[in-house]
């Protein structure tokens, strides 16, 4: 039996919690087993063998019978061997704080089996040999559990995004001016998102119609090199600039799951279960970080558009760099 006092492990930058926990001795020759694998296939997919699953990292510790010395109990431990009883054996896992958070791809609704993307998994098993890693252990004599890594915001944030554009038109003698802003980089999810737009229209032609996508990036760099661009939000504000005049406006738009639910491949933050959960938070790499042991690298841009008639006017892109989303606040 495998006992654990959370599921979700947090990544804080500069350190990830430790995978701190105990299970029940019910056999000889016990292991316990942390791994990080990237699912890029679904479980019917297996064939001849082979998984459509690629191991990132994976530890094992034998905890019977157990030779060394073992580290104090922590508080989380302590409580869950009162559960256990005399045969608990608590362990702990450390993850290396440069590995990926827990990242899932929508599934379309006929898909069956476990989505494609990053997950952890805490594995209990009873086995014949001392250490023998390629081991067949029957499921019978195995215990498993889905823990989530997930990631807290940095302390220190970096100002705000701004961008412009001057857009000339071979029909107008004055360019169009445009510039938007934002206050912060960083928005927790189902936070408003305040973008500030600033036009200054010199020609004599009019706006119709302002435009705010935002759009997430998905680069798998596991096993090949894609990329997924899919939009999570696109509103249009029917705003009205005249020729030979300024405009200046705050407009909130709020990116949601909850209205991205037909799309099948949108990265998600991971689920356990059927539990509810977010739109993959933005991957935060550390300088000299590996991007490739990522699997996923998740980010986001924020377009602006002006539409003047039925006609592109111009357009201004906020990428990855100038916007985060993160699972949950400290």
């Amino acid at each position: 039996c495998l006992y654990l006092g959370r599921r979700d492990f947090v990544d804080h930058v500069e350190h990830v919690d430790p995978v701190d926990t105990s299970y029940k001795l019910l056999h000889f020759l016990v292991w316990i087993q942390l791994a990080c694998a990237f699912r890029y296939g679904r479980e019917d997919l297996d064939v001849i063998g082979v998984s459509f699953r690629k191991d990132i990292w994976i530890k094992r510790i034998q905890m019977y019978p157990f030779e060394g010395t073992k580290p104090p109990n922590t508080p989380i431990q302590d409580a869950l061997l009162k559960k256990a009883g005399d045969q608990g054996h608590p362990f702990t896992f450390d993850i290396p704080v440069h590995f990926p958070c827990s990242v899932s791809l929508q599934p379309a609704p006929e898909d069956a089996g476990k989505p494609c993307g990053v997950d952890y998994e805490v594995k209990a098993y009873i086995a014949n040999e001392e250490d023998e890693t390629d081991e067949k252990v029957d499921k019978k004599d195995t215990c498993r559990l889905i823990i989530r890594k997930i990631q807290y915001a940095p302390n220190q944030l970096a100002a705000g995004p701004k961008t412009d554009l001057n857009k000339q038109f071979i029909t107008a003698d004055k360019p169009i001016h445009v510039e938007a802003s934002m206050e912060r980089e960083l928005y927790y999810h189902g936070d408003p998102i305040p973008i500030k737009v600033k036009v200054n229209n010199e020609t004599s032609k009019v706006v119709k119609k302002i435009k705010i996508s935002i759009h997430q990036i998905t680069d798998v760099l596991l096993y090949s090199v894609d990329k997924y661009d899919k939009c999570v939000l696109n509103e249009e504000f029917a705003d009205q600039i005249n020729g030979n005049s300024t405009f200046e406006k705050e407009y909130r738009v709020t990116p949601l799951l909850a209205n991205n639910k037909e799309k099948r491949g949108l990265s998600l933050d991971g689920k356990l279960k059927d539990e509810d959960t977010n739109l993959a938070s933005s991957t935060i790499l550390l300088p000299n970080m590996d991007k490739q042991i990522q699997g996923l690298v998740v980010s986001y841009k924020i377009k602006v558009t002006l539409m003047m008639g039925g006609g592109l006017l111009g357009s201004l892109t906020l990428r990855f760099e100038s916007l985060h989303f993160i699972s949950m606040s400290q």
